[in-house]
């Protein structure tokens, strides 16, 4: 199935019904008092987090939704029915926000998470309201109030807890075909991921996270260029980065000190929060490196990265060398993060 992470639609809530002018007819009661009704409140668009839908590509072909109208007041004091909502289903980790404003209306991040989008109208007052001593017969009644009626944007951002960073063929996917069970495509000439890609990597029966595989970035992707904001976005919900680096480029005149300074500035552009997220260096293919070479071009390149006493590790995805280490840290780091979350709100 095709991941689509983006769809805009327009949601319009039902207006609330007329209030009725009745009155009282009976017999032997030719001068009944007003029994008009109020109407119904019209129905609201409310969007639901559901944990078994994981793209938005329904919305590609559906793209209005509609609210019941309130049922109009009737005599005998009888109140419209209200209508109906219309509640949609969305994956979780959908962000929400109003194209008029930019505003952010809600983030569903847990399955059964609700947000209003669109209010539905109020019914009108029917006569018998607007009975008083000084008008006792009233002929009037108010209609209802239309609903709310906006364009919203729905923005897919996966839920992970470790994120992988890295130019185009730098070995991401097979480094998540490695530590987990995702099948992301993978191949032996320079190839970039389209879609993302999420891995469950479990080290134990009670231990596991989730690892996204994020499309490989080029400069300028937080102006859009490339797959852009599709690659930013992703890694936006992630507690920590990895950061995986060609250590062997193919092409000579490639130096991974320059592409891993690339994708420190795009972090920066994108969201200077983001940038300052622990992000730990993964270089990877040192099985193209000679053994004995292998140390000292490792060295090299952390000395020019500055990378001081920050977390950095040699791997190879495809022969799976070093990835056992990464992935327990990697799990170790995201217990103390939770510990220290319960922890704060306690």
């Amino acid at each position: 199935m095709k991941f689509v992470d983006e769809a805009e639609i327009k949601v319009i809530a039902g207006a609330g019904g007329n209030g009725c002018v009745g009155f009282r007819r009976e017999k032997f009661i030719p001068l009944g008092g007003p029994d008009g009704g109020n109407g119904g409140d019209g129905g609201s668009v409310i969007l639901q987090a559901d944990e078994n839908l994981n793209t938005l590509i329904d919305f590609r072909h559906e793209r209005v939704f509609r609210a019941k109208r309130g049922e109009n007041g009737m005599g005998r004091q009888m109140t419209g029915a209200a209508g109906e909502d219309t509640v949609i289903r969305v994956p979780v980790g959908t962000s929400i926000v109003n194209i008029d404003t930019e505003e952010v209306i809600a983030d569903l991040t847990r399955h059964g998470q609700r947000a209003l989008v669109a209010q539905g109208g109020k019914g009108g007052a029917g006569n018998m309201v607007f009975k008083s001593s000084t008008n006792r017969a009233p002929r009037r009644a108010q209609p209802g109030t239309p609903g709310d009626e906006r364009e919203i944007r729905l923005e897919l951002k996966l839920l992970a807890d470790v994120g992988l960073l890295g130019f185009p063929n730098a070995g991401k996917s097979t480094f998540i075909r490695a530590v987990s069970a995702a099948k992301p495509k993978i191949a032996d000439y320079p190839f970039t991921t389209l879609y993302p890609n999420l891995g469950v990597v479990s080290i134990s029966r009670d231990h596991s996270f989730v690892i996204a595989d994020i499309p490989g970035v080029i400069e300028g992707a937080a102006e859009g260029a490339g797959l852009g904001i599709q690659f930013l976005k992703h890694v936006s919900r992630t507690s920590l980065l990895l950061h995986v680096v060609d250590a062997a480029p193919m092409d000579e005149a490639v130096d991974p000190v320059e592409q891993v300074k690339t994708i420190e500035k795009e972090l920066k552009k994108f969201d200077t929060e983001l940038a300052k997220r622990p992000r730990w260096l993964v270089f990877n293919k040192i099985d193209l490196i000679a053994e004995e070479d292998r140390d000292a071009h490792l060295k090299d390149l952390v000395k020019r990265l500055r990378w001081g006493r920050k977390p950095w590790f040699a791997v190879s995805a495809a022969t799976g060398e070093g990835c056992d280490e990464v992935v327990k840290k990697a799990m170790a780091f995201i217990e103390a993060e939770k510990r220290d979350a319960a922890d704060a709100g306690a």
